[in-house]
C-alpha cells in the first residue's frame, strides 16, 4: 500500500481524490491538508511515499511549499491542478505525473502505474531545488503570517520547535534549520542558531574561544567553538 497525503485547499476536492484513491485498492491516505503550513507538519509526522498536490493555493502555492521541504522528507510528488498551463512546469519540477481536474479515473490509471514503477525501482523522491526561500510561513494567533526572510535577525531551536526572531518578536514555525541553512543565505553560529548577517552588528570574543553575536537590535546570539572560526571568515574577521 502507498502511504499517501493530499493536500489541496478546496475540500470537495480532497474528499473526490480521497474517494478516488481509496478505489483503486494501492492506497492508504495518511492524511489531508488544507493549505501548506499543515502539510509540512503531515510530512514530519507521517513521512508519506507521495503527496498528491495542488497547485495553486492560497498564501503558499505548491512549487514554493516543495521548496520548504528537507531533502530527507520529500516524498513523491503527484501535481493536482485546474490549469494545463501548470503542466510543462510540473515536469520541469520533476514530478512524477500531473492530474487535470476533475480527475478521471483512466488518467489516475495511467498515473498510478508510474508512481508503483518509480517506487518499486527504488528511485529517491526529486528534489524540488527552487530559488533561495523569501517567505517564511509562521503560526501566529491560529493564523499564518509571512515573514520576509529578509526582516529574520536569527533562527533558533528549542524543545517547543523553530522559531524566527525578528524585530516585532518570535514566530514559531514548522521549517526546520536544515531547510533554513540550506535554502538562505543564514549562516550557523550554532547547533540550535543561525543567523542572518545583514542584521549582525559585531562579534564579542570572549576566553576560551567562547563568543557571542551582537544584533542591530542588540539582542545576543550564542557561538559555539565549533562555527566561531566558519563564522570569523564569512565575516572577513
Amino acid at each position: 500500500m502507498i502511504r499517501t497525503l493530499i493536500v489541496d485547499d478546496e475540500f470537495h476536492a480532497r474528499e473526490e481524490l480521497e474517494s478516488l484513491l481509496l478505489e483503486t485498492g494501492e492506497f492508504v491516505i495518511t492524511g489531508k491538508c488544507a493549505n501548506a503550513l499543515d502539510a509540512m507538519k503531515a510530512i514530519k509526522k507521517e513521512k508519506p511515499d507521495v503527496v498528491f498536490l495542488d497547485i495553486q493555493m492560497p498564501v503558499i502555492d505548491g512549487f514554493e511549499f516543495l521548496g520548504m521541504i528537507e531533502e530527507e522528507l520529500m516524498p513523491h510528488v503527484v501535481f493536482v491542478t485546474a490549469y494545463d498551463a501548470y503542466a510543462l512546469k510540473a515536469f520541469d519540477e520533476n514530478a512524477i505525473d500531473y492530474l487535470l481536474k476533475p480527475v478521471e479515473k483512466d488518467r489516475l490509471t495511467k498515473t498510478i502505474h508510474k508512481l508503483k514503477k518509480s517506487i518499486d525501482a527504488g528511485h529517491r523522491p526529486a528534489i524540488y531545488s527552487n530559488p533561495e526561500i523569501k517567505r517564511i510561513p509562521c503560526i501566529f494567533h491560529n493564523r499564518i503570517k509571512l515573514i520576509n526572510v529578509s526582516d529574520i535577525e536569527y533562527v533558533r531551536s528549542s524543545q517547543a520547535g523553530i522559531y524566527v526572531v525578528c524585530p516585532p518578536g518570535e514566530f514559531y514555525t514548522e521549517l526546520t534549520l536544515k531547510v533554513f541553512e540550506t535554502r538562505t543565505n543564514f549562516i550557523r553560529c550554532h547547533k540550535q542558531y543561525l543567523v542572518n548577517l545583514d542584521h549582525v552588528d559585531e562579534i564579542i570574543l570572549h576566553e576560551y574561544k567562547q563568543a557571542e553575536i551582537k544584533m542591530k537590535t542588540s539582542k545576543l546570539v550564542p557561538v559555539s567553538r565549533r562555527y566561531l572560526k566558519i563564522l570569523k571568515e564569512k565575516m572577513a574577521f
